[in-house]
């Protein structure tokens, strides 16, 4: 059974779904894996804290399914070396966190973890992202990719997941999904933005709308919906032998299996 170290930063319902798509998959005899602990990098008794709510349902969530909880709080760990070095502070870090992770684990699951993790760490533990474009698309948050598609009048969309190295967006893709960014809805929506382009810099509608963009929003909500069955289909592919980590030569296209996970319903 494929045992999964689970990493999050548990800061609202993304993370819990995340969680729960693949606890039920595996109730349901879906997946044959085994998650031995799950680690936050906050431990929610942070002074500042604006997310407690949100993470404390997290941590109830996880208590639920009786795995274990490790926390180590990135705001209360060495603060001073963190303000005066933040290459130094994040290699301490990663010490400590491997000190406290003491469960064996064949892959890490960065599921909603939002802590940039040091290069030891991606040596020593094959770690798996998630990254909310195609192996080919754009690098950067979900918020820089969606705006560079905008930018670029791309056809297409995706997600990714892929193998953590030192060059962190960049490690080798394993598994994708793609979707298509025109047709249908979408064609109005590039229609609209082409005539307020015709107006204005992309800079400034970046800048006044944000992510509200009627076109920027449907492209996020779409991309969004198929991270939960990306997460669930491949690490159902590494479980059962299809994807060889320490083989990985092409990306396995899961686009098929996502939409029929999305038709079927429960994602």
């Amino acid at each position: 059974m494929l045992k999964v170290g689970w990493f999050s930063t548990g800061r609202g319902q993304g993370s819990r779904n995340l969680l729960r798509a693949v606890m039920e998959q595996k109730r349901a005899g879906e997946l044959e894996i085994e998650i031995p602990f799950v680690f936050c990098n906050w431990d929610n008794t942070e002074e500042e804290n604006p997310r407690r709510e949100q993470r404390q349902m997290f941590f109830d969530l996880v208590a639920s399914y009786n795995i274990p909880l490790i926390t180590l709080s990135w705001k209360k760990f060495l603060p001073e070396l963190r303000a005066k070095d933040e290459n130094a502070w994040r290699l301490e870090y990663g010490r400590e966190m491997r000190r406290l992770i003491s469960y064996e684990f064949d892959v890490g699951m960065l599921a909603g973890y939002m802590l940039w993790v040091d290069d030891e760490t991606c040596r020593k533990y094959r770690l798996l992202n998630l990254h909310p474009a195609l192996p080919d698309g754009p690098k950067g948050t979900w918020q820089e990719v969606i705006w560079k598609l905008i930018e670029q009048g791309a056809e297409e969309q995706g997600a990714m997941i892929h193998i953590c190295t030192e060059d962190w967006d960049r490690g080798p893709p394993v598994s994708y999904c793609r979707f298509p960014i025109r047709g249908g809805e979408y064609d109005v929506l590039w229609r609209r933005m082409d005539e307020k382009l015709s107006k204005q810099s992309l800079e400034k509608i970046r800048a006044e709308e944000g992510i509200e963009e009627p076109l920027f929003k449907k492209i996020r909500e779409d991309g969004s919906r198929r991270e939960l069955p990306l997460i669930v289909d491949t690490l159902k592919a590494i479980s059962k032998g299809e994807i060889d980590l320490d083989k990985v030569s092409e990306p396995i296209d899961l686009s098929e299996e996502v939409e029929r996970r999305l038709q079927e319903g429960g994602f």
